[in-house]
């Protein structure tokens, strides 16, 4: 990605100290995505990675704004990848790990055929990627093909991208 871009991100970060729990640097990417020129240079930069997709999949709850921006400057509609519990039946669900227990996924599976369909994931933050590797299950279990992932954010000393491969990962910012 353009240094451009990165800069971009990273000066309009906000960084809490000790934020969920003592000992971590909490990335807060809202002054980003409240300000029109920052939202708008990062859903471009996002929609580079669209090209192919005929459908853009945001993770709950922020790749939802930046998946549904993506969608709109790739003209493709957009899924939202819900925390499970959220959606009424039927729904497609995936449980995943995670390092304090399991969570949920879902996508509806009544009224929605992505059989086919070429997904591209959205999401605000890559940290150890169980959530992306949950969400690339999950579609393709309802038939789609997840063709990428793109984030604004990698957290790289958690080492996501790997349980990813071989999928494309785009970050935005690598830190």
């Amino acid at each position: 990605m353009s240094d451009d871009i990165s800069g971009l991100i990273e000066s309009m970060m906000r960084q809490v100290p000790d934020f969920p729990e003592p000992g971590i640097q909490f990335k807060d990417l809202t002054p980003l995505l409240a300000d029109a020129h920052g939202l708008a240079a990062v859903t471009d930069a996002l929609a580079e990675c669209g090209e192919g997709a005929d459908l853009i999949a945001g993770i709950d709850a922020r790749g939802f704004l930046l998946g549904a921006a993506v969608a709109l400057r790739l003209g493709t509609g957009v899924l939202a990848i819900r925390k499970g519990g959220k959606l009424p039946p039927p729904v497609h669900s995936v449980t995943y790990e995670l390092e304090y227990g399991s969570a949920t996924l879902e996508i509806p599976a009544d009224g929605l055929d992505i059989r086919g369909r070429r997904v591209l994931i959205i999401d605000d933050v890559l940290a150890t990627g169980g959530t992306a590797a949950a969400a690339v299950r999950l579609l393709g279990d309802a038939g789609a093909t997840v063709t990428g992932a793109a984030v604004l954010l990698e957290l790289t000393a958690l080492n996501g991208r790997s349980v990813l491969e071989p999928l494309a990962v785009t970050s935005l910012l690598c830190v």
